[in-house]
């Protein structure tokens, strides 16, 4: 190992090695210096240009494209606002008035201010305790759609038919050439539910009767902001309901929280009516009055769809039916509903005597 002595290291060699290594030194550290200078300079300017590309990005996306930034604000409503919304053309409170045996409902649709809504005939509210109801009696060219708000009721017809629908159940009948059949209370208490009844095309009236039925689980159902719907029949939010309707026909019952609003498309050219079940809201034009329960809403045949705001405290509950219209002739006679009156006489008779449909009518009771 080489030592180095305090003499040694003043050595000329020694010295001019010192005065080297320093220069070396100082040269070295300016040339580090300048390296990080010129490395922080590249640096930085991709930094510089990424900024610039951002900010001018976003005064793009702001000025260029509005639609984009104001998405946010459309989205806390369920579905987007119509330009052309269906007005309300005509306004029905329902009265209670007595039907079937001891039964009571609120009619809006098939009384004398409104006998039908082409292709609706009829728009009962029931509320029955027992014994009251609705006992063995025909039908012939419609169809029945029976949804129950509260409570159940039984059913049963002539061709063995038989079964009970329950709170948020669905049954929908094609009584077609002919059915006869009973609607009785199957529980204590008050039931309550809607009987709308939808006409059948001339070419349908005379078809084997059929039904759909549908327990409430299996009924479709859609939420969006603040809005929920069941889906009897037709399509929203997307969703679709399983059920055939032979005359195209919507129905649906809304939900809709306070402070929400909805804005649901009904095809054009069809018939379209709203009935109040619960609560109270603002329909068509957003300035118009609030109409509360027990209310049915005739809506206009021009615009996109149905508005509805909720302005209340409370839900707003509401069934929305709408139709494709038949053009049709309707002649009327109690349970029957035919084109002509001669095809109404042909029914009575076919009931009274038993046959063309009305085969089991006489040895049939529901007792």
């Amino acid at each position: 190992m080489l030592r180095h002595s305090a003499s040694s290291s003043s050595s000329p060699i020694y010295t001019a090695l010192a005065r080297l290594t320093k220069l070396n030194s100082k040269r070295s550290n300016r040339v580090l210096l300048a390296s990080r200078k010129t490395s922080r300079a590249k640096t930085t300017t991709p930094l510089i240009l990424l900024l610039i590309l951002v900010l001018a990005l976003g005064v793009t996306v702001v000025f260029l494209f509005p639609a984009i930034m104001s998405s946010s604000s459309t989205s806390a409503t369920a579905a987007a606002p119509f330009e052309n919304p269906r007005p309300v053309v005509k306004k029905l409170l329902s009265e209670a008035q007595s039907e079937g045996q001891g039964a009571t409902v609120r009619r809006s649709i098939g009384r004398h201010e409104l006998r039908n809504l082409d292709p609706f005939l009829m728009l009962d509210e029931f509320s029955v305790s027992k014994p009251a109801g609705f006992p063995d009696h025909p039908h012939r060219g419609f169809e029945t759609v029976t949804y129950m708000l509260d409570g159940a009721f039984t059913h049963q017809d002539f061709s063995g038919h038989k079964g009970t629908i329950r709170t948020g159940d669905v049954q929908w009948m094609t009584a077609g050439r002919g059915i006869v059949h009973s609607e009785m209370p199957a529980s204590d208490g008050v039931q309550k539910g809607l009987q709308l009844w939808i006409n059948l095309a001339a070419k349908d009236k005379m078809i084997e009767p059929r039904y759909q039925e549908l327990q409430s689980k299996d009924i479709s159902c859609a939420s969006q902001d603040g809005v929920d719907v069941r889906i009897i029949a037709g399509e929203a939010f997307g969703v679709r309901s399983p059920v055939y309707t032979r005359t195209p026909t919507m129905y649906m019952d809304f939900t809709m929280q306070p402070g929400s609003q909805l804005h649901q498309p009904i095809p054009a050219g069809w018939n379209a009516f709203v009935y109040i079940i619960e609560g109270e809201g603002v329909f068509g034009r957003e300035k118009a009055a609030p109409t509360a329960a027990h209310h049915c809403l005739v809506l206009g045949a021009d615009g996109d769809g149905l508005s509805v705001w909720n302005r209340s405290g409370a839900p707003l509950r509401f069934a929305l039916a709408a139709g494709q219209p038949l053009k049709e002739p309707v002649v009327q006679h109690g349970p029957f509903v035919m084109n002509t009156r001669a095809e109404i006489q042909q029914a009575m008779e076919d009931y009274y005597h038993g046959r063309n449909g009305f085969e089991k009518a006489k040895q049939w009771s529901s007792a």
